[in-house]
């Protein structure tokens, strides 16, 4: 019963969440200067095409009217149209959104395949330069920002080199630059995160035990070491998963990739509120969604956590 309380608080908590977003949201939007009728018709607009215009779209309306409109469309399932292309905000979105998750999926794939041997190597040599080397790749990872690194793999891979496209996503190759400059540094923050709870664990008395039956050192990190951190690690890396769909706005913008992030971006510079409103609930949604689902794999990690 408690079980069952707690899923539909959970359920009720996500909704209550993405509510808020939807109205924070859309108060920022109509906060920031800008008209999206003057952006469809231009300045030199006649006032009465712009006021006919705005009519059209219901942006005379008060904004308590628009965004009671909004959730009434959104508990129907209804995103909206867009207002400057015309088309269902639903379907721009399903159109961007494959892009985003294979570049998502890629840029995970490496940070976990990259992140999981360092740390475990810097955790087996700790203080000495295996874990000196794992541990200046972490913080190189985590003070390169995005925007400086893209285009720095750009001028040396692209222009320099020509092994890799510039740009787009239609070249063979597109994907190894974004994914890169997105998964590095999600891989520094889990190989210091393997790194310090593997540590942790390895301090424990059965692991000591388990050295004083004659186990191997590797029996003793993938069998006893490991599973004993996996609780941690799955935090992180749910977190950081749901935080790929946000990072990936500005690496999809450096590499034109034409994935939810670069419509987002295009949605914002021309003021469409439902497109804006409808990726941002997307990302937050997915965000909020992962995290819950994290919390479900505990019970498979960890049995104890089943009966709480």
């Amino acid at each position: 019963m408690s079980r069952a309380l707690g899923l539909v608080w959970g359920l009720f908590d996500t909704l209550l969440v993405l509510a808020g977003v939807a109205c924070l949201v859309f108060a920022l939007l109509h906060l920031v200067p800008g008209d999206p009728v003057a952006v469809m018709l231009g300045e030199s607009a006649r006032p009465a095409d712009a006021a006919a215009l705005r009519h059209q779209l219901g942006l005379d309306r008060p904004l308590a009217e628009q965004l009671g409109g909004f959730f009434t469309q959104l508990a129907q399932g209804d995103l909206g149209e867009s207002l400057q292309q015309h088309r269902p905000v639903t379907t721009l979105i399903g159109e961007h959104l494959p892009a985003t998750l294979e570049l998502a999926g890629a840029a995970f794939l490496i940070a976990v395949a990259v992140a999981l041997p360092l740390g475990i190597i810097a955790a087996r040599h700790a203080h000495h330069w295996p874990d000196r080397l794992a541990s200046g790749f972490a913080l190189f990872g985590l003070s390169v920002p995005n925007f400086w690194l893209g285009p720095m793999l750009i001028l040396l891979f692209s222009i320099y080199l020509g092994l890799t496209p510039v740009s787009g996503r239609s070249e063979p190759g597109s994907l190894i630059l974004p994914a890169i400059t997105l998964g590095l540094s999600m891989a520094a923050i889990t190989t210091r995160m393997v790194r310090s709870t593997l540590l942790e664990v390895l301090a424990q008395p059965f692991i000591r035990t388990a050295r004083a039956k004659g186990e191997g050192e590797s029996r003793v990190m993938w069998r006893h070491a490991l599973p004993n951190a996996a609780l941690p690690l799955l935090t992180l890396l749910g977190l950081q998963l749901g935080a790929l769909l946000a990072g990936a706005v500005i690496t999809e913008t450096v590499f034109a990739w034409p994935g939810i992030g670069t419509l987002l971006v295009s949605a914002i510079s021309q003021r469409d509120y439902p497109l804006v409103q409808g990726c941002v609930l997307l990302i937050s949604g997915s965000y909020v969604l992962i995290n819950r689902l994290t919390d479900l794999l505990y019970g498979v990690f960890d049995p104890r956590v089943r009966g709480l």
